[in-house]
């Protein structure tokens, strides 16, 4: 049972990958062939490492770090079929306002050996889920993984993206309708989303399209119109949910992790409507970065259900400064004063640290500080709140 005088930590997901695994990762996925055996053997052990950086650290609800993926939604196109080909994905709005931003970016981008989110597949056949053995294998590594620490944690979870952002950066080249294609993606997903759950595990769905699709794929349209995404995505989750506990999922949003101007996002008052009606007991938000940290009051307005609990993000997953516990704890207090209640938040980042191999743009001897400060921040905040 955890303490009800502690503010609880844990964070969105990815933790920073080997080096000798990100080099696998990223030449299987320009078609080199790789050792599939070594890199199997490479993502279980680098999950075991993990998970002990993670109780070193004072993290309450760990992860195993998407070490067995390269990247937080592109693993599906070995899990799923009917996915082939590639597509470019287009920039971010915003790059077009900052061209000498934009040619940096793309230096930078093109110099690093990772898996690139840019140049997915599309679907080019029916969407089914064939990937229940390496899901399996991912969730066992993980509870073998966090059976080394009895007692150390306070939960678990795992991640697994949203049906919408699936839908928008995997191209559909192959249903008549847009619906149709999401409505299949979803279908796919709920096998996972109800396998961690099963497993004892916390889900955590990833949801950067419920934000970070207004400054891609509908930065020339109405915002009323990607309202009515933002809506048919939580509506769709809504429906992979069904007869799973809401107190064991969590959704995370965002406006994407990348370090950039981000003067295009969609407001926070925009689209929370339409967030809070996902049938989640926790909600992950980004609260640490400068565009988007004055957004915590926006809870004074849309209010979470009594069994709903706040994940603000602390602590800025783009930036190698290190905050100061006193940072994390104002933020902390902050978030407390909007929700109306301390005991309903828990302290996390804006999003992973490396959520495709290799373009995680902090070292691990950062993250981990970051997560120390995390800690000791919350303890800050819990001793003056709880």
């Amino acid at each position: 049972m955890p303490d009800p005088k502690r503010i609880l930590t844990t964070h969105a997901g990815s933790l920073p990958r080997p080096a000798k695994l990100v080099d696998l990762y990223a030449r299987r996925a320009v078609s080199q062939t790789v050792d599939e055996a070594q890199l199997a053997a490479e993502g279980e052990a680098a999950t075991f490492a993990v998970v002990e950086h993670q109780r070193a650290a004072g993290i309450d609800i760990p992860s195993d770090g998407e070490q067995m993926r390269e990247a937080f939604f592109l693993y599906l196109q070995r899990r799923m079929s009917g996915f082939g080909g590639r597509w470019q994905r287009p920039g971010p709005r915003e790059l077009a306002d900052y061209p000498e931003f934009a040619e940096a970016r793309r230096q930078g981008l093109a110099q690093r050996k990772a898996v690139s989110n840019y140049d997915p597949p599309m679907a080019i056949g029916a969407v089914a889920y064939t990937g229940h053995a390496a899901n399996a294998a991912e969730i066992a590594t993980f509870k073998a993984a966090l059976a080394r620490h009895q007692g150390a944690f306070a939960d678990a979870f795992m991640t697994a993206p949203s049906p919408g952002i699936v839908a928008m950066a995997i191209k559909n080249a192959h249903y008549p309708r847009f619906e149709d294609y999401l409505a299949a993606l979803t279908d796919a997903l709920r096998i996972e989303y109800k396998a961690a759950v099963d497993a004892g595990l916390m889900l955590q769905i990833d949801a950067p399209d419920l934000a970070l699709e207004r400054h891609l794929t509908y930065a020339e349209r109405p915002v009323r119109e990607f309202v009515a995404f933002v809506e048919r995505v939580v509506g769709e989750i809504n429906r992979a949910l069904a007869g799973v506990p809401r107190e064991r999922v969590r959704l995370h949003v965002c406006w994407g992790n990348y370090e950039g101007p981000h003067d295009h996002d969609v407001p926070l008052r925009d689209i929370a409507g339409a967030i809070l009606s996902a049938n989640v007991g926790a909600f992950m938000l980004p609260f640490a970065n400068p565009r988007h940290a004055h957004e915590l009051k926006v809870f004074r307005d849309f209010k979470l259900a009594p069994d709903q609990k706040l994940i603000v993000g602390a602590i800025d997953t783009t930036t190698n400064f290190v905050e100061h516990p006193e940072v994390v704890a104002e933020r902390l207090e902050r978030a407390a004063e909007a929700v109306g209640d301390a005991r309903r938040i828990e302290a996390g980042t804006d999003c992973g640290f490396d959520t495709s191999a290799g373009m995680g743009r902090l070292t691990a001897d950062v993250v981990w500080a970051k997560l120390r400060a995390l800690r000791q921040g919350a303890d800050l905040a819990a001793a003056r709140l709880l």
